[in-house]
Formats: structure tokens, sequence, C-alpha cells
């Protein structure tokens, strides 16, 4: 079943009763407020990927899974209760929105979707965009933590020997060539490197499912592969998860991921292709 939901699908259930419509628009330089106060959803609040979707950076890497506690009482305080359907977006990429879908199901919300193509595809459809913050009713959703697999390195490792353990960042990163975030530069040894810009279209939605399918055959990656991703610090990771799911894989989310793998020097660093 698709976890995406199309720009016109969402005009047509916006006002449902049920559904949760939550804005998280995200940048590397923690732009997310600015753009939502730029414009979003009417009714959606925001929901800040820093500070309620990830958990303080430091040796679980720059964007580890936040507290469970933290993360109800910023679901609670966006509206969620137990019984809502979710709709998550971000500004266009999906990278924030991936996010927000792996985080909310690793914490046991069932009914989350992401809008593809995000913010721009709302726009493109004749959405209404609106300026003004929102401050929902406050919600009663009560969440489960370590309901997805979240890796650790030495299942990271694990991974790449028994199944396929996907890089997402870009080929330069990957090959060790250049690290523009990250003190280190490389890969996890035995790591593929299957980069974001080859799941997306140019608006930023993500490739049919039968074009997913065969990029990620190309990997040797099927509906029975052993699978994981990681990226920089657990986002763009999380948009493989979703594109792996929307071709049929499972895949669990490395969510310390490169920026967690480099805390020990002892763990082995490999590059070039």
């Amino acid at each position: 079943m698709t976890a995406l939901i199309t720009a016109d699908d969402l005009l047509h259930e916006i006002d449902e009763e049920d559904l949760l419509v939550l804005d998280v628009q995200y940048t590397l330089t923690g732009d997310g407020p600015r753009l939502y106060t730029g414009g979003h959803v009417p009714g959606a609040p925001f929901v800040d990927l820093d500070t309620v979707l990830a958990g303080p950076a430091g040796e679980g890497g720059r964007h580890p899974l936040p507290d469970v506690e933290t993360l109800q009482a910023g679901l609670r305080a966006a509206g969620l209760d137990d019984d809502s359907r979710v709709v998550v977006y971000d500004q266009g990429t999906s990278l924030g929105a991936a996010r927000a879908w792996w985080v909310l199901r690793w914490a046991g919300v069932e009914d989350v979707r992401v809008l593809d193509g995000g913010l721009a595809a709302w726009r493109a459809a004749g959405g209404t965009v609106v300026t003004e913050p929102v401050s929902p009713e406050p919600g009663a959703v009560h969440l489960e933590a370590d309901q997805l697999v979240a890796l650790d390195a030495e299942d990271a490792v694990a991974t790449a020997k028994l199944g396929v353990l996907v890089d997402a960042r870009s080929p330069e990163r990957y090959r060790g060539e250049e690290e523009p975030i990250d003190p280190v530069a490389g890969h996890i040894p035995g790591a593929v490197n299957v980069p974001i810009s080859d799941l997306v279209q140019p608006d930023g939605r993500l490739r049919p499912a039968d074009e997913l399918r065969e990029r990620f055959a190309r990997e040797d990656i099927d509906e029975v592969t052993v699978v994981g991703t990681y990226c920089g610090s657990g986002i763009t990771a999380a948009h493989t998860a979703l594109a792996l799911h929307e071709a049929g894989v499972d895949a669990d989310v490395y969510v310390g991921s490169w920026s967690e793998w480099i805390t020990d020097p002892s763990r082995p660093i490999a590059t070039g292709a």
C-alpha cells in the first residue's frame, strides 16, 4: 500500500475531521520556521524536525532519534490524537516529510502519508496557502517507541554482510571525494550508493514505483532482500526507506548514519567506488 498522497487527493480530503496535516518544512540550516511563516497548508501546524523529530546532536549523530516523551509532547501540541489520520509534507523534496513518516511510525502512529511533491505540488494543484500560524487544540496521542527497527552501527555492518546497506548521499560524498558537513569523508565498508537524485523527479516527487524497483534491482534489491539505509544524519535515509516502501521493499534505517559512525575512530572507513 502506498505511503504517498497526491495533492489532488489531499484537496478532496483536507476538510475531513480526523485528518491532521503537519508541516515539516526543513533545511539543514534550520530554515523550517521561516519557510512555515512564508506559507503553509491551511490548518497545518508546524512540527520542527530538529527539536521534535530528532534528539540533541552528539555521539548518536546529528539527528538521533528523539526521546519518545519529547516526541509525544510535540505531537500532542500539534493536535495529534490516537485516531488521527496524518499527512506530512515539506517544501517539496519530501526529505523532512519522510523523516516524519518514519519517526511517527517508529513511535506507533500507523496511518501516516507523505504529500508527494510537498507544498510545491499543493500550490501547483491550486491549493490555498496561508501565512498565519496554526495553534490547534492539544491532542492526546499515546506513543510507544520501537515499532520499527532502528539500526545501530553493529546492525549496519551486519546488514552490509547479510543483505544490502544503501548509502543515500551524493556519489562524491560516498566516494570520500568531498564532505561538506561531517569532519570525516568516506562510507561504511560494503555499502552501495543510491543517491536521492536517482529516486526523485525534477519537481521533487518520487519516481513511479516501477522505476524505483528497476533502480533498486541494479543493487540486487527486491522484496525479499534484507535492506538498511543510511545517509549523513538519518534524514535522507528515511527518504530512501520511503522510496523502497513504494517499490515494495521493507527497509530498516540506521538513524545515526555517517555522523554517528565516525564518532568511533575504531570503525573502518571506505573510500572510492
